[in-house]
């Protein structure tokens, strides 16, 4: 089964089982101020090709409504976006899905960035999970899936963002600041554990850090 048909399965089984709160979300966004349902924007997608992403609207002149608050900050806002998923814009999981605004102020327009515009952007992602933020510490996570990315990555971002629904994302970012402070001390005593051994003349590569117990590496802002 590839990618794309595991996409197509999911989609298709999150608006048949998710439709009813979808339903109920579209219902409080209607009531609190009698405006749209859905918020659009002209997204970049795979190999640079724009297309309208969909979400909740979480916004009214400018502010973020009462249920818009709520709906960041457990990530509901992005379920709109199976449609896009459907129609093949994204993935389910990838890096974060930038306006042409974004990519000029990242300065991601050039060749030594094009591995990251051979993928989807995602509906959930490392990038998502962790808020990066800035240029250098967006492009490494967005990199770090790209070259990494995988059944078992896939699974453990998945999860992460499960649990955002039900804590918050408040609450799941401490978390995996705490696992990526973890990791990164465990690098570094390997390191120093590798470096006692070359010493002694029994040379060893040290054990490779994990992405807060993902397994693809140290984030560095």
């Amino acid at each position: 089964m590839t990618r794309r048909h595991v996409d197509v399965a999911a989609a298709v089984a999150g608006l048949v089982l998710l439709s009813p709160l979808m339903l109920l979300i579209a219902a409080a966004i209607r009531c609190e101020d009698g405006g749209p349902v859905l918020f659009t924007q002209t997204r970049v997608g795979r190999h640079k090709r724009p297309f309208r992403i969909c979400k909740f609207r979480t916004m009214r002149e400018e502010r973020i409504t009462r249920v818009g608050r709520w709906l960041r900050q457990t990530g509901l806002d992005e379920l709109p976006q199976l449609l896009n998923m459907l129609r093949g814009d994204m993935t389910l999981i990838g890096p974060r899905p930038l306006t042409d605004a974004d990519v000029c102020r990242l300065g991601w327009d050039d060749d030594a960035h094009a591995g990251r515009w051979s993928v989807r952007p995602g509906v959930v992602g490392l990038a998502q999970l962790y808020a990066g933020r800035g240029a250098r510490q967006s492009w490494f996570l967005d990199a770090a899936y790209v070259s990494a990315r995988g059944w078992r990555l896939d699974a453990g971002i998945v999860a992460m963002s499960a649990a955002v629904s039900v804590v918050g994302k408040r609450r799941v970012r401490r978390w995996l600041r705490v696992r990526r402070r973890q990791a990164a001390a465990r690098e570094r005593l390997a390191a120093r554990a590798a470096a006692a051994r070359a010493a002694a003349g029994t040379r060893r590569p040290p054990r490779p850090g994990a992405l807060g117990g993902f397994g693809v590496g140290e984030v560095k802002p």
